[in-house]
C-alpha cells in the first residue's frame, strides 16, 4: 500500500512540475537536492525514527519578464509558503519563507512521522517585485521508509552536470548505489533525447537520470544534464585542379579547383567546394571553405596559379643590309622582329632576325614566324615591310663599235658609247671611260650602272701610233753630236713627218720649237756646221725639197752651248745640240 502512494505521489509531483514549466516565468525558486534545475522532482529518502532532512530554497535569476538579473530588487520581497501534501507521513518547517534578495537561502527542515510519501511545494503568499516566479523547481517528494530499512543513496559517475562533452565521445554515465541493507550497486544511467536549436545534429542538451528503489521500498534519485558540443572542425581536401599548370607553371585558360568537405561531429552545413580562377595574372589564389552545423570552418587556400590568355605582340624592328641607289638594297635584308608578353614572358629566341636571302626584286619580305609564350599562346607570324633588293649585276655590257688595234696618231676612231642590261631594278645608263686620242696603249672600260648602284664593266684595249720623224738633216747632226756653229748664224732644222705612210705638209702638224741653254759638259762629241743659213727664221715647209724647214739664228754669245727641239703634234720631236764659238 505504501508502495503505490510513492509511486502515485511521483507521478503527481512530476505532472504539476511538467505543468508548471510550460510558462516562461523570470526567475526560478529551486530546491538545493541536486545541482539542476529540471523537470524530475528530487527525492528526499527519510526513515520513520531516523534524523531530519533538510534542504535550501534558492533564486535563479532568468532573465525573463523583459529584465534582466533578478526580480528581487532592494526593498523588495518573495514570501512563500511550504506544505507537505501528508502530514502523517512528514511536515516541513518553516511554514513560510520570505525572499529579499537574490542570494536568500532559507533552509527547509522535514520531520519524518510514519512510512509513506507526501510532496513538499510552495506557493505564493505575497510579491512586491514586478516579476514573475517559477516555484515548481521548488518542489520535491519526500519518501519515508519504515524504521528498520535505511533509505539507498544515487548517485551518477562518469558525467559533470554542466559540463560540455564532444559529439561522438564515449559517455559512461552510471547510477551509483549505496544502500545498507541491499548493499552497493551500479547500473547504467537513463540518458535523455538531446534538446536544443541544434539537436537534429547531436548537438544540444542532455540529462542522465537514475532511480533506485530498495528492498524496504525506499526510492533514491538522482539526474544530471550536461551539454554536447562539437569543437571540432570539418576536415577540407583539394581532390582535382584542371587543367593542369604546364611546364613553366602557367595556363593559357580557366582553372578549376574542387575541394572535399567531411566533418565526424555535427556534419557538414555548407561548403564551398569548386572556385574557377579566370583573371590573368600570376601567383593568384582560389580558397574553398567548409562549415559544420556547430559553425566550425575550415579552408583550404591554393596559391601559384598562373593564368596568361593572351598571345605575344610582335613589332617590327626594321632592316639591315648594304643600301644601294634609289632604296635597292644590294645585299640580302635581314630584318628584326621583337615579341613581348606582359605575363608569362616569350618562349624562345626573341628577337629574332629573319633574311631575305637569294630572294631579289621589288616588294620582298620576309616573315617573322610564330611567337609562343611561356604559357602557350601563340601569334602567328607578320611579314616585315617590302623591300627592294637587286643582287645582280647588269650583264650584257657591251661597247656601240669595237675599238681594237692599232691607229696613227690623227687617225683614231671616235670614242664609242655602251649598252647593257639589268633584269631587277633595271639599266641607269652606261658610261665609257678610258678613251684618248693621244700616242700610247689604252684601255677602255664600259661601266653600265643599275638603279640599284651596282655595276659591271667590259674593257677593250687598243694602241695610238706616233708619226715617224725624219732629220735634223744636213748640216745639222744628231744622236748627241754637239754642233759647232758661229754665234749670230742662222741654222736651217731640216725634218719631215710621216703619219704612217702619208707625209705631213702643213706647219700646224709641229706643235712647237723650243730652244734651251745647256751644259756644254754633257756632250762628248763635236761637229763644226759647215752651212749656216741667212733668212728669215720662221716655220715653213719646203714643196720643192719636199720637207720642213725651221731657221734658227743662234745666240750671239760665243762659248754657249743649246738644245734644240722640234715637237710634232703626236708628241714625238727631234733634237739636236749646238755650240757657238
Amino acid at each position: 500500500m505504501a508502495s503505490r502512494t510513492l509511486r502515485r505521489s511521483l507521478a503527481l509531483a512530476g505532472a504539476a512540475l511538467l505543468l508548471s514549466t510550460s510558462v516562461v516565468f523570470a526567475d526560478d525558486i529551486s530546491n538545493a537536492l541536486d545541482a539542476d534545475i529540471d523537470a524530475i522532482a528530487e527525492v528526499m529518502p527519510l526513515n520513520v525514527g531516523g534524523p531530519i532532512g533538510t534542504t535550501d530554497l534558492y533564486l535563479q535569476p532568468r532573465n525573463g519578464d523583459g529584465k534582466n538579473g533578478c526580480n528581487i530588487q532592494g526593498g523588495q520581497a518573495l514570501v512563500l509558503s511550504v506544505a507537505s501534501s501528508d502530514l502523517a507521513v512528514a511536515t516541513v518547517t518553516p511554514g513560510s519563507v520570505t525572499f529579499e534578495s537574490c542570494g536568500d537561502t532559507p533552509v527547509l527542515t522535514i520531520a519524518p512521522l510514519s512510512a509513506g510519501s507526501t510532496t513538499i511545494s510552495v506557493s505564493q503568499t505575497s510579491n512586491t517585485t514586478s516579476g514573475t516566479f517559477n516555484l515548481a523547481p521548488a518542489t520535491f517528494v519526500v519518501t519515508v521508509a519504515p524504521p528498520p530499512n535505511t533509505a539507498p543513496t544515487v548517485s551518477i559517475k562518469g558525467v559533470t552536470g554542466g559540463a560540455s562533452y564532444e559529439i561522438g565521445a564515449d559517455l559512461p554515465a552510471v547510477c551509483s548505489v549505496e544502500d545498507a541493507e541491499d548493499g552497493d550497486s551500479t547500473f547504467a544511467a537513463t540518458l535523455s533525447a538531446i534538446s536544443g536549436p541544434l539537436a537534429a545534429f547531436g548537438l544540444g542538451e542532455r540529462t542522465a537520470s537514475c532511480s533506485y528503489t530498495d528492498g524496504g521500498g525506499l526510492t533514491a534519485s538522482a539526474s544530471v544534464t550536461f551539454g554536447i558540443v562539437d569543437t571540432g572542425d570539418p576536415t577540407i581536401v583539394l581532390q582535382s585542379r584542371t587543367p593542369a599548370a604546364n611546364a613553366d607553371g602557367w595556363n593559357n585558360t580557366d582553372v578549376t579547383l574542387v575541394w572535399s568537405c567531411s566533418d565526424t561531429g555535427s556534419g557538414v552545413a555548407s561548403a564551398t567546394v569548386a572556385e574557377t580562377v579566370s583573371t590573368e595574372g600570376a601567383d593568384r589564389s582560389a580558397t574553398g571553405t567548409c562549415e559544420d552545423n556547430a559553425g566550425n570552418t575550415a579552408s583550404d587556400t591554393q596559391a601559384g596559379i598562373s593564368i596568361d590568355k593572351t598571345a605575344p605582340s610582335i613589332s617590327d624592328d626594321g632592316p639591315a643590309g648594304d643600301l644601294g641607289l634609289n632604296g635597292w638594297y644590294v645585299s640580302p635584308v635581314v630584318n628584326t622582329f621583337t615579341a613581348s608578353d606582359g605575363l608569362s614572358g616569350v618562349a624562345g629566341t626573341n628577337p629574332v632576325s629573319p633574311s631575305t636571302g637569294s630572294a631579289e626584286g621589288v616588294g620582298i619580305t620576309v616573315n617573322s614566324g610564330p611567337f609562343s609564350d611561356l604559357a602557350g599562346n601563340t601569334t602567328a607570324g607578320i611579314d616585315s615591310v617590302a623591300f627592294n633588293i637587286d643582287l645582280s649585276d647588269p650583264t650584257d655590257v657591251a661597247f656601240s663599235s669595237l675599238l681594237s688595234g692599232s691607229f696613227i696618231f690623227g687617225s683614231v676612231p671616235p670614242a664609242p658609247t655602251c649598252t647593257a642590261t639589268d633584269a631587277v631594278s633595271g639599266l641607269a645608263g652606261c658610261v665609257v671611260t678610258g678613251y684618248s686620242t693621244l700616242v700610247g696603249t689604252h684601255t677602255l672600260i664600259a661601266t653600265a650602272s643599275d638603279n640599284a648602284g651596282r655595276t659591271a664593266t667590259a674593257t677593250a684595249t687598243y694602241t695610238v701610233l706616233p708619226w715617224t720623224l725624219s732629220g735634223f738633216y744636213s748640216p745639222v747632226d744628231i744622236g748627241g753630236i754637239l754642233n759647232v756653229v758661229r754665234g749670230g748664224a742662222t741654222v736651217p732644222l731640216k725634218f719631215e713627218v710621216f703619219a704612217g705612210p702619208t707625209e705631213m705638209t702643213s706647219v700646224s702638224s709641229i706643235a712647237s720649237f723650243t730652244t734651251a741653254a745647256i751644259d756644254c759638259g754633257i756632250q762628248t762629241g763635236a761637229d763644226e756646221i759647215e752651212i749656216a743659213s741667212t733668212g728669215g727664221t720662221s716655220l715653213r715647209y719646203d714643196t720643192t725639197a719636199g720637207q720642213f724647214i725651221q731657221n734658227w739664228q743662234t745666240p750671239k754669245t760665243p762659248g754657249l752651248c743649246y738644245r734644240a727641239t722640234m715637237t710634232t703634234l703626236d708628241g714625238s720631236s727631234l733634237t739636236a745640240y749646238f755650240r757657238t764659238r
